[in-house]
């Protein structure tokens, strides 16, 4: 699943090709992706009536991240959230160029659209946006306006974004030292810092030189500190790398983004360390590999 620099690089990308374009019909293939957000969703028929009544019409505003999530706002004060999951791919077209190509990679839609993972079609004033899905984790959904969707999906409930100046050292360290969680658990979670997955968790540990294996009312001073500031470099720096195209994950313009060529202990277990040459460690924290350095890392 893309992390906050994935998801950020993705709308950065896709601004130029459809802020101020008009929505002039929509088609929903799939119902279930515009019904509900959980992991069990069944379709709603009028869910989907809604979805294709409400949009043609409106213009499309500005793009904004919140956490993992987008949320593509239109001059009315509707919107639309879409969260990739697994597998979603948004892909912009003008005329038979696709213009914009970005999330997890569908061989096909390079050569084919609409093809048969796209379920979701905005006809736009000057081309085409395509909600491509293979399993269909995802989800793009209608809301009337924000505080609807608020109401529903909780963002109030969500940490502090890393990227923004919200992001304070001091409530940082309040929250960690106020928890008494695994470390990597408690990043994980989103409800103290948002956007960090799997990948930048273990990166912001290493970099930080503390064990992910921690505890968090452990942590010194010096720690809390290092690790706020390891969370805003790397995330800044993968943003700026276009993310990591680990597995399968590609930007809007086709392009893959380049911070895997950093990575420093994920995807490296058994190699060894950048700093000590000792080789890394792979262990699972509530299922999730994770890899550090047992000599670095304490």
């Amino acid at each position: 699943m893309p992390e906050l620099p994935e998801v950020e690089s993705l709308r950065r990308s896709l601004e130029p090709y459809i802020i101020g374009q008009d929505i002039r019909s929509v088609l929903v293939y799939k119902p279930k992706l515009v019904s509900a957000h959980g992991t069990v969703r069944l379709e709603n028929l009028a869910k989907v009536a809604e979805f294709e009544r409400e949009l043609p019409g409106e213009t499309i505003s500005s793009i904004q991240r919140v956490a993992k999530n987008l949320l593509i706002h239109l001059q009315s004060g509707k919107v639309l959230l879409v969260h990739l999951k697994m597998t979603g791919q948004l892909v912009y077209q003008e005329g038979n160029e696709n213009k914009a190509l970005g999330g997890h990679p569908i061989q096909m839609s390079e050569q084919e659209l609409p093809n048969k993972h796209s379920h979701i079609i905005f006809r736009l004033s000057r081309g085409t946006l395509y909600y491509n899905d293979v399993r269909m984790f995802g989800y793009v959904l209608y809301y009337p306006n924000l505080m609807t969707l608020q109401s529903i999906h909780s963002f109030d409930q969500l940490g502090m974004e890393p990227l923004s100046d919200a992001f304070d050292l001091e409530l940082f360290k309040k929250e960690l030292k106020s928890r008494k969680r695994v470390l990597k658990t408690a990043l994980l979670s989103q409800d103290i810092v948002v956007g960090l997955g799997n990948i930048y968790v273990d990166e912001v540990c290493f970099r930080a030189g503390v064990s992910p294996h921690r505890v968090t009312n452990t942590l010194k001073e010096a720690e809390l500190v290092k690790l706020y500031e390891a969370i805003k470099m790397i995330l800044a720096r993968a943003v700026e790398q276009g993310g990591s195209s680990v597995a399968n994950y590609i930007m809007a313009d086709g392009s893959r983004g380049t911070y895997a060529r950093e990575h420093a202990v994920y995807g490296r277990a058994g190699k060894p360390c950048l700093i000590c040459k000792t080789p890394l460690e792979s262990t699972k924290i509530q299922s999730r590999t994770t890899v550090s350095c047992p000599q670095c890392q304490s």
